[in-house]
């Protein structure tokens, strides 16, 4: 098979097959590979499941050893590019190979507790065939979920699907990065610990990958919308271009965020620091009094003679008690007249 070089293609085939009766048959799931099939319903202007031999659209979930040999082998897929679907620090790109072309993007990884605030970013692998397309997800992330914008009536819409949920999952993430930043701020306030302070610096650190990530996909949809191999037609190219509109709105606000978050966090950790430095002041002020009433009651209870009576008289013992008391209240009011 043979990529096409006319701009006049079809958007419903992007490459020329030269022998369809050749093509290798659907390979079948093996033990522990998870593979979902799906066709277009065209009437419907959407995706449904299906059996394999009428998938138009094969979605491998955590490829296991099996399934990558059953991508080299049956879909011709090269050994450095499936790998880098899989790879969260690979780059956005596209590739143009003998029978197929190969679309890298970057999208969030489900949130999880055991990631403590630090937002992690995957890798998605997408190979458009003439007549169908093959994704490859390092995880078990649902496809086709939430509303979109546009109906689905070629593997080329299903294309435009993928890579608007995938912003849409960058917004949804911005929006618990500003969540969190919020109720870590009040935590922060109030607290004199630093772990607080330390889940700021892992939103922080998400923010830079997630800017990192939409910029390398803003690379490929570029690229996706000067190339003419992948066979968009007019509708679907304004639909491209909307979706560069909502990542270029996507990059702004997420480096507004990182922009607050990095401009505030010396503020915070001075935060932090001045709540620890009026907690030691307070057991200072405590110190003092306690230190003071026994120092009262340690000169009166020294063995030598006081001018005070000893047998028989239970006022100086109230005396001294009340000594003892007075010193630390007068402590710890000079502290607030003096504002300590």
């Amino acid at each position: 098979m043979e990529l096409t070089e006319s701009a006049e293609m079809s958007s419903s085939a992007s490459i020329e097959a030269a022998d369809v009766a050749d093509a290798p048959e659907m390979p079948i799931a093996r033990a522990g590979g998870m593979r979902s099939y799906y066709r277009v319903a065209e009437d419907a202007g959407t995706v449904v499941r299906c059996d394999p031999q009428d998938a138009q659209i094969i979605v491998f979930n955590s490829p296991t050893i099996e399934d990558e040999a059953d991508l080299l082998e049956f879909y011709n897929i090269d050994y450095h590019t499936l790998h880098s679907s899989l790879d969260p620090d690979e780059l956005s790109r596209l590739e143009f190979e003998t029978d197929h072309a190969a679309i890298i993007f970057k999208r969030p990884k489900s949130f999880s507790a055991d990631d403590n605030f630090l937002l992690k970013l995957t890798s998605t692998g997408v190979f458009l065939y003439e007549d169908r397309i093959v994704v490859v997800m390092p995880d078990d992330a649902p496809l086709f979920e939430g509303r979109a914008p546009l109906r689905i009536f070629t593997v080329q819409d299903v294309i435009l699907r993928l890579l608007y949920q995938s912003i849409s999952h960058f917004e949804g993430h911005l929006k618990a990065i500003n969540m969190l930043s919020d109720s870590l701020e009040r935590r922060i306030i109030s607290s004199m610990e630093t772990r607080y302070l330390l889940n700021m610096f892992a939103l922080e650190k998400s923010l830079v990958y997630i800017l990192n990530a939409i910029h390398s996909n803003a690379a490929l949809f570029d690229k996706m919308k000067a190339s003419s191999r992948l066979g968009l037609d007019h509708d679907q190219t304004r639909i491209l271009e909307d979706i560069i509109i909502e990542n270029q709105q996507c990059l702004r606000r997420s480096e507004i965020y990182s922009e607050v978050i990095a401009g505030l966090m010396d503020a915070r950790a001075s935060i932090v620091s001045h709540n620890l430095n009026i907690l030691i002041k307070q057991f200072t002020i405590w110190t003092i009094a306690i230190m003071l009433a026994n120092l009262v009651i340690g000169i009166f209870s020294m063995n030598v003679k006081l001018p005070l009576p000893m047998d028989g008289a239970m006022w100086p013992f109230y005396v001294i008690n009340f000594l003892a008391v007075a010193s630390g209240v007068a402590i710890f009011w000079i502290s607030k007249i003096r504002k300590w």
